[in-house]
């Protein structure tokens, strides 16, 4: 036996946490959680499909079709024609789509270092690169399928 839970067990109570922290400020700005996910997907590059971006953020692409009309209303998102494909949309960024991702992200920035505060500096950095190397693994990894 180990000295410590699982890791789910450990995350899982943290990351609804944090999603709990995170939704005012997401409020304040306009933003459900998944308007905020979908604004991160987009970040500088723009998504040939609705597909790709729900396959990128973890929805099902039928879920965030509401999300994408009320961003584009909003003048958050463009869905513009492919070139190459005129059925397909490609998905982007506008300047106040960039504008309310980075505002909304630098409040919950500002949440989360009261949090990372409570690490002296060495364990923070630390446990900031593992979780950016474990959260960039493909999910079978982690699965092992």
């Amino acid at each position: 036996m180990t000295d410590r839970p699982d890791l789910a067990a450990m995350i899982s109570p943290l990351s609804r946490a944090l999603i709990d922290a995170e939704l005012p400020v997401l409020r304040e700005h306009g933003l459900s959680m998944w308007a905020y996910s979908v604004l991160l997907a987009l970040d500088e590059r723009p998504l040939r499909t609705q597909s790709a971006l729900a396959d990128s953020i973890g929805a099902d692409k039928t879920r965030i079709i509401g999300f994408l009309d009320d961003l584009q209303r909003r003048g958050l998102i463009e869905r513009t024609p492919d070139p190459a494909d005129r059925r397909a949309r490609l998905l982007s960024l506008t300047a106040e789509g960039r504008r309310v991702r980075d505002s909304a992200q630098a409040d919950i920035r500002r949440k989360e270092e009261r949090l990372l505060a409570r690490l002296p500096d060495e364990d923070r950095h630390g446990f900031l690169r593992a979780l950016r190397v474990l959260s960039a693994l493909p999910p079978e990894e982690i699965t092992g399928a």
